[in-house]
């Protein structure tokens, strides 16, 4: 073989390899995605952000935490002691995510379960400031590498939480940026970034809720029209009841108009239900679904595993139970079933209200935590139960098959 006929093999590979990468990921359709927060630090990590997002309102030690499930780190490269301790008094480690082992892991957790990718969370409020922005982009180079490594999707949601009318500029001058270093536009070079009607897709978080934000719908039209303009499909995160405009909401027509200017709609469903209230949902998210294919906008429905916030808020009200994955399969089963054409997990690694579906430690094995506790994983499940189940998920809505109500018993070992 001569050199000439080992260079022409070796661009067809290229070519092939990134053809397959275009055809996966150039549509939302057909794949599951997880939302990411990636925003854990640690004292020693190099970010000089302490405990941020482990602390809880009188820093971080026992009786004072943010969190209320605890990563399960026995797979992680590089951990920090913290100030808890197991029942047997060692120190109880955690990780950050401003090490790239640390989302290497991640993305090799995405697909050894055959999960698509993830939605790379970028805070506003956050990337504002030097701090942030630095940990952000961090993280976000960190989770491109690994999307590629492991050939799984990433695209960037912006969470408009926190900011105020006229804070879109940080969104515009962040987009410029990253278009700068990643080239997101070029497919080449953006190998896995997620493409929806044949433009990078970028989500926007946060638009319709009526709980007293500082930025309005106009802020929002604004982003959109920035987006659009720039190349972009936009995926909108908007309140539960955004059709009707009920209790969530806006009460502003406007609001359907930028639904309609946008590519994909995805309803925040968080807290709003539980495993016995959903069944009055279903009517609900059906109608959605009618009123998006009505108007030519996409939907993508949100499911969760279960919720606790209670280290956060010091109030368990809103906690849902997870029934040892029942509660997510049912979301799951009915939505897939209903027509779903693509799916959204809140979230990846959402320890704060949990809602992750990575590794966490049992409930038997949780540190302790003064007068508080913490929720662990149902003892009698593998700590990696919640991720296989939306793998198993991810598989039936890529095959287009019915899902059957029950989840699937996993095969042991």
């Amino acid at each position: 073989m001569n050199l000439k006929h080992l260079l022409s093999l070796c661009i067809v590979f290229f070519y092939l390899q990134n053809a397959n990468c275009q055809q996966q990921y150039n549509s939302y359709e057909g794949l599951t995605m997880a939302g990411y927060q990636g925003w854990f630090n640690a004292p020693d990590d190099g970010a000089d952000r302490g405990w941020y997002h482990y602390r809880g309102r009188n820093g971080f030690k026992p009786g004072s935490t943010n969190v209320d499930f605890w990563p399960d780190v026995r797979e992680y490269k590089i951990t920090y002691p913290s100030p808890f301790n197991f029942k047997d008094g060692s120190p109880a480690p955690l990780y950050s995510a401003y090490d790239s082992s640390s989302v290497n892991l991640h993305f090799k957790w995405m697909k050894d379960y055959g999960i698509d990718g993830v939605f790379m969370q970028r805070f506003v409020g956050e990337i504002a400031n030097p701090s942030g922005r630095n940990h952000f982009n961090t993280v976000l180079a960190s989770a491109i590498h690994a999307a590629n490594s492991n050939d799984r999707a990433i695209c960037i949601m912006y969470d408009l939480s926190g900011i105020k009318d006229g804070d879109e500029k940080v969104i515009f001058e962040d987009i410029q940026a990253l278009e700068a270093q990643w080239q997101l536009k070029r497919r080449e070079a953006a190998k896995t970034y997620l493409f929806h009607n044949q433009k990078p897709l970028i989500a926007v978080w946060g638009v319709g809720f009526n709980d007293n934000r500082r930025y309005n719908l106009q802020t929002a039209d604004r982003i959109i029209t920035h987006l659009k303009e720039k190349g972009y499909s936009i995926l909108l995160g908007v309140p539960t009841y955004w059709r009707e405009m009920g209790s969530d909401t806006e009460k502003d027509p406007f609001l359907h108009e930028l639904i309609k200017k946008s590519d994909i709609i995805m309803p925040w469903f968080v807290g709003r239900y539980n495993q016995q209230s959903y069944e009055g949902f279903k009517g609900l998210i059906k109608k959605d679904m009618d009123w998006c294919k009505n108007h030519k906008v996409a939907y993508v429905p949100l499911c969760y595993p279960g919720f606790s916030w209670t280290n956060m808020t010091g109030s368990n009200r809103a906690f849902v139970p997870r029934d040892r994955g029942n509660f997510l399969w049912q979301q799951l089963s009915f939505t897939i079933n209903a027509g779903a054409k693509m799916l959204y997990i809140a979230m990846f690694d959402e320890v704060d209200e949990g809602t992750a579906i990575y590794k966490t430690l049992h409930q038997k094995d949780v540190p302790l935590n003064g007068d508080g506790s913490f929720v662990g994983i149902e003892d009698d499940l593998p700590n990696d139960h919640y991720l296989w189940l939306t793998g198993q998920a991810a598989a039936l809505l890529k095959a287009n098959k019915t899902v059957p109500a029950k989840q699937p018993n996993r095969p042991k070992k």
